[in-house]
């Protein structure tokens, strides 16, 4: 079977982020330069019980390959029943069980981070993720711990689930967001594992990319909160550019605005209001244009303004 995802340069993965990483903007940063794109994180739970909202949220864009699908969970009948559903479904290339979400909902029910204190569970799941799965690939996105810093020991806990890869974010779960990420740390899985490891957490620019991929010796980067209002930093790393000009900006701003409208209907564009505040971050009158935006919901003006803004 053709290998869709290559390892031999270091790989540039869109990290999954709720309520951001839709299918209009992942279409846009494959676009500029992305080379694996990952859906929202999906309830397991919610999948098997049909929620149409779940289904829209793991339909792809037809650039979108090799795509992988996050499920979290914690239940092994509804994981197996999940990961089942997904082997149904055309054009996914890989299925990626969420052992890192930190949020209360999802710990406190015994998923996401929460398995990572709890390493034979996390077995227990990953290894029914990795027996059902019909698609090319299995992964896991961790973290470094819960309280306590226990690297090693869950990148161990990991491989030996047979995965194809994992992306580590470099802080325990109670670091949440706020936390100094521990490259060190990351470092370390890498040494202690014969799989690629994807290094995640703070990758905010192109000169910070090729720093944490030099000192991790990763496999590739795993970018999330700082492509959102700045795509463009996949266009970056692929064509190794510190600058990128004002005109490609506002191209991928309008692609990701039509896209958002293909998408949603005419709803996209009061959906998109919240995309332009953190895409006019850092330009001159862009509270002025902010305070206009959010009482505009006809497409055409919108797409009119963004036109004069940027």
């Amino acid at each position: 079977m053709n290998k869709k995802i290559d390892f031999s340069q270091p790989l540039m993965v869109l990290a999954p982020l709720a309520g951001y990483t839709d299918l209009p903007f992942r279409s846009v940063v494959k676009k500029f330069g992305a080379d694996v794109t990952i859906s929202e994180m999906i309830s397991s739970n919610a999948l098997v019980y049909k929620s149409e909202k779940t289904r829209k949220m793991i339909e792809k864009s037809p650039s979108e390959d090799p795509y992988i699908v996050q499920i979290a969970g914690n239940k092994v009948e509804l994981i197996r029943d999940a990961v089942e559903i997904l082997n149904d479904i055309e054009g996914i290339d890989g299925i990626d069980l969420n052992c890192g979400c930190p949020a209360p909902k999802v710990f406190n029910h015994g998923s996401g981070s929460n398995l990572l204190g709890d390493l034979k569970k996390l077995e227990e799941i990953l290894g029914t993720v990795k027996k059902y799965n019909k698609k090319q690939y299995t992964t896991a996105k961790v973290r470094i711990g819960v309280n306590e810093k226990t690297p090693v020991e869950i990148a161990k806990a990991v491989e030996a689930c047979g995965v194809d890869y994992m992306a580590v974010h470099g802080r325990t779960r109670a670091g949440k967001y706020k936390a100094p990420v521990d490259y060190d740390a990351i470092k370390k899985m890498k040494e202690a594992v014969a799989i690629p490891v994807i290094a995640n957490g703070d990758i905010k620019d192109y000169e910070k990319a090729k720093e944490v991929l030099k000192y991790t010796n990763a496999d590739g980067v795993m970018i999330g909160r700082a492509a959102i209002g700045k795509p463009w930093i996949f266009y970056q790393l692929k064509h190794g550019i510190e600058n990128i000009t004002e005109d490609k900006k506002k191209e991928i701003i309008l692609e990701h605005f039509d896209e958002v409208l293909k998408f949603h209907g005419d709803h996209g564009a009061i959906m998109f209001r919240k995309l332009l505040h953190s895409y006019s971050k850092g330009y001159k009158g862009a509270a002025e244009f902010r305070d206009i935006i959010n009482r505009i919901s006809e497409p055409k003006i919108m797409r009119d303004m963004i036109e004069n803004f940027f």
